[in-house]
């Protein structure tokens, strides 16, 4: 029986292509197979967002070649549109596929290995759901290269999402995640001129559909109207992500974002009032060219006094093809020394949030399990370990927050 196993890189929405594929291989009668070392072809969609994205890629297509020489690997994804020779020219490389296949994708991959048409039983791929929305952007951030290798915003049909969704409960999924690469502009290139809020509420309509959870949030498109409904919503969990990527404006300007840190601060004052027990995240761009000391101590005074409980801090990157590149560099041991700053202080932002939770009871989902017990992934967004948990993956659960490190929080299984 042929096997065959799939490794993402980057973000949700490569593991919402994924989670597809992996149904439709099943389908077709061909094994998943978590430990590529075992596997007789290793599919990886790729990522190109920076130079360490680009980096790891080629270095995991070298490491399986080392360790199952025999495995035919393919390679989807970002970094492909971006270095095609360049992976084309690497002697591990069986097949490549640009982003503009992806549709069609494992239908391709089977027609080339034709294995047997018989259904395998279903193996869970993820313990959540991951449904792309939206794919492309329209926008053109001065340091993002995303446009150029996903193109223009291109919206799913609203029946295919909802479709979809209710075939995901029907699996069993009680937590679906929202994603694509800019969620807030669904529906402005379809015919129809849907939008996200509309979208959420035909979500929400879903029988047995317990949770929904949404990737990045781009702020410029959090109206008030939009704001009070995923505030309020009982289905949509409280962790909101928004993309902020900086606390200055002079840099925000720079970066072509065009909106004023008055307006996070307006978003997230409103976010932290509504929605109380919401974790509150970011992106942040560090080191990006013509940021001064002055630029980065107002951003980390905003970080710091805001209501967000964590961060994620990237290094800048220079993408080429994007208009920073060929600006003026920040100096790379003055990037490390910020981002080492901010990251700091999200681990304690983070642990301060988790700490007001100790001895509450919270809800989500078992995400992981094993002999020792289980992971669990809170609404909220804390990963609870629990020594004794007696459900399975997927299911949903209460787990009462004991402890909480920098390193791990841990809980115990609520009882009924």
């Amino acid at each position: 029986m042929i096997s065959l196993s799939i490794h993402n890189f980057g973000c949700r929405v490569n593991q919402a292509e994924a989670l597809l594929w992996a149904d439709e291989f099943q389908e077709k009668g061909i094994r998943l197979e978590k430990d590529f070392q075992q596997s007789d072809f290793v599919l990886i969609n790729s990522c190109t967002l920076t130079h360490r994205s680009d980096r790891d890629v080629k270095k995991f297509i070298k490491r399986v070649s080392r360790s199952n020489p025999k495995a035919r690997v393919i390679v989807t994804g970002c970094l492909v549109e971006g270095a095609y020779e360049d992976l084309q020219a690497l002697p591990q490389t069986w097949r490549l596929f640009r982003n503009t296949d992806k549709n069609d994708l494992a239908a391709r991959v089977v027609s080339m290995i034709r294995p047997q048409e018989k259904p395998l039983p279903r193996v869970n791929f993820r313990s959540r759901a991951l449904l792309k929305i939206q794919d492309g952007c329209n926008f053109q951030c001065t340091f993002c290269i995303i446009p150029t290798v996903r193109g223009k915003s291109s919206s799913l049909p609203l029946k295919e999402i909802i479709a979809q969704g209710k075939k995901f409960v029907s699996q069993g999924y009680k937590e679906i995640v929202l994603t694509g690469v800019h969620i807030c502009s669904y529906g402005r290139d379809l015919k129809s001129r849907g939008n996200f809020r509309g979208l959420l509420q035909e979500m929400e309509k879903i029988e047995g559909l317990r949770k929904i959870r949404l990737s990045s949030l781009d702020p410029r498109f959090l109206s008030g109207p939009m704001l009070e409904h995923i505030a309020a919503s009982s289905k949509i969990c409280p962790h909101f992500h928004l993309s902020l990527q900086y606390g200055a404006d002079d840099i925000l300007a720079r970066m072509g974002r065009k909106i004023k840190v008055a307006d996070y601060h307006r978003i997230l004052a409103y976010l932290r009032k509504n929605s109380p027990q919401a974790s509150l995240g970011a992106d942040i761009i560090i080191g990006f060219p013509g940021e001064s000391e002055e630029d980065f101590e107002a951003t980390y005074h905003f970080l710091e006094k805001s209501p967000l409980t964590y961060f994620h801090v990237f290094p800048y990157s220079p993408r080429p093809g994007t208009a920073a590149s060929s600006w003026l560099q920040t100096d790379e041991n003055v990037k490390k020394r910020r981002a080492s700053l901010l990251r700091k202080l999200s681990r304690q932002k983070n642990l301060n949030f988790r700490c007001q939770f100790l001895e509450r009871e919270l809800d989500g989902i078992v995400i992981k399990k094993d002999k020792d017990g289980a992971e669990i992934l809170t609404y909220n967004y804390f990963k609870v370990a629990a020594p004794r948990c007696s459900s399975e993956e997927r299911e949903e659960v209460r787990v009462k927050i004991k402890k909480a490190s920098q390193k791990e929080t841990i809980g115990v299984m609520a009882s009924s």
